[in-house]
């Protein structure tokens, strides 16, 4: 089976770098399956999982927005953060989920609520990734 170059970069370093036969991630306008051979495409990232299909097994990653670069022989994802799985600390993760929840519940006056909502949705991906609830 034919494959494909997959990278993934945050500002922090590269996270995964290997071959795939499919990627599979969340964009602007939904999700986005890549083969090998896919027409060039740069798609803006959605917080959400990226699934990388190798063989007979499927490695996720929690991306938390950036850009997915497509060319026919590789993809980059150039993502503000991104953790395999197998990488997420899920009880810190349930702890950010827990102090988000608490401001969205307390309606102060000086509460960043759209700020509040990004980190319940980056907690609760990095939850589902590391559970493979995805």
């Amino acid at each position: 089976m034919r494959t494909i170059a997959v990278s993934i970069v945050t500002p922090d370093g590269p996270v995964y770098d290997s071959d795939v036969n499919m990627v599979i991630a969340v964009t602007a306008t939904g999700e986005l399956g890549v083969l090998p051979g896919h027409i060039p495409t740069v798609a803006p990232l959605q917080i959400g999982a990226v699934r990388l299909k190798k063989d007979n097994a499927t490695e996720i990653a929690a991306v938390s927005g950036g850009f997915l670069e497509i060319r026919p022989e590789k993809v980059t994802i150039l993502a503000q953060s991104a953790e395999l799985a197998e990488d997420i600390n899920v009880a810190r993760a349930q702890e950010a989920a827990k102090r988000a929840e608490a401001l969205l519940q307390a309606r102060r006056d000086d509460t960043d609520f759209r700020r509040a909502e990004l980190a319940l949705q980056r907690a609760t991906n990095r939850i589902r990734v590391y559970e493979g609830k995805v």
